[in-house]
Order: structure tokens, then sequence, then C-alpha cells
């Protein structure tokens, strides 16, 4: 069975509209996501849906950007810190030996860098007074991801200075 062409138009572009007109799902899927996420009491499940709610409150907070409402993308930076500080939390109580039980800690690891990528972005596009909280942001995000490192790599070699290398002589030559 064949749907007609102009069917077939018609609906994409009344999908694409309904999208456009009624942006309020977004925020639904943000509110569903973040009740979601505070019920779940699994911390390596807690730390999976941390990136998918993440990547909800970063589209959010580039929307906000764009439409000016600084306030709103300082709010929301602050509210994904606090996610992944209560993620990071109960996979330290869960499983505490990262080295052993890395799942959760890698997929936060990942989720991680990119909030760090999100907030410094935000950083650039906003205006003088409201940097200092993203700052603040983004210095808590580095925190929480180099402590993540240090428990998924407990035994790294201590950061020693790496010694320059030796200047090659030339050689002589032999009479």
């Amino acid at each position: 069975m064949r749907i007609p062409r102009n069917f077939r138009q018609t609906l994409g572009c009344t999908a694409i509209i309904s999208v456009m007109l009624f942006p309020a799902d977004a925020q639904q899927s943000v509110t569903e996501l973040q009740a979601k996420f505070d019920r779940e009491n699994d911390s390596v499940r807690k730390a999976k849906l941390l990136a998918k709610l993440g990547d909800v409150e970063f589209e959010e907070s580039r929307r906000a950007g764009k439409e000016g409402d600084n306030n709103t993308v300082d709010a929301t930076m602050e509210k994904y810190r606090d996610n992944v500080r209560a993620a990071f939390e109960a996979l330290k109580k869960q499983h505490p030996d990262a080295e052993k039980h890395s799942n959760g800690y890698r997929q936060m690891e990942i989720n991680v860098k990119a909030g760090i990528r999100e907030v410094e972005d935000s950083m650039l596009a906003a205006p003088a007074p409201y940097k200092p909280p993203l700052q603040i942001v983004r210095q808590d995000l580095i925190t929480m991801d180099d402590e993540m490192i240090r428990l998924l790599f407990p035994h790294r070699p201590a950061d020693k200075p790496v010694p320059p290398p030796a200047e090659k002589q030339p050689m002589e030559k032999q009479l």
C-alpha cells in the first residue's frame, strides 16, 4: 500500500510544527527524569539516568542562553552539579571500590566531562555578573571528576616530573 506523497508531507509538517509549538514536553521530560532520578536507589542506574537527565538539562540551558535567560542557565547548571554530587555519593556508598565496580563511575565520568564543556560554553556566552556561579559549578565538577579518576585508577604511578631528554652531541670523527 502506497501512502500519497502529499499526505506524508502534511504528516511530516504537522509533526515538526507540533514539536515547535509545544516545548512544554521538554520541560515535562526534565521534571519526569528528575523525579525518576530522585527515586532511584541503585547507584549504577542513577548514574545512567544522570546521562539522560544531563542531556535534557544541557538542552534546557542552551535554550535559556539563546533567550538571554541567564538566571535559568545558572539554576540549571547548579541543579546538574547537585545531581552529579548525589549520584557520585550514592556510587561511593554502594560501590566503594571503583576499580572493581567501575560501570557507574565510567558512565558518570563521561557525562561529567560533557557537563564541564557545557558549563564552559555557558560561561563564554554569559554576561560578567552571571559568570561567578558558573565558575563555581565548573570547579565543583572538575573536583568530582578528578576524584572519580583517582578512584577508578588508584594504582597510577606517582606524578613525577619527566626529565628533559638529553641533547644529542654530534659524533666526532676519529682520526
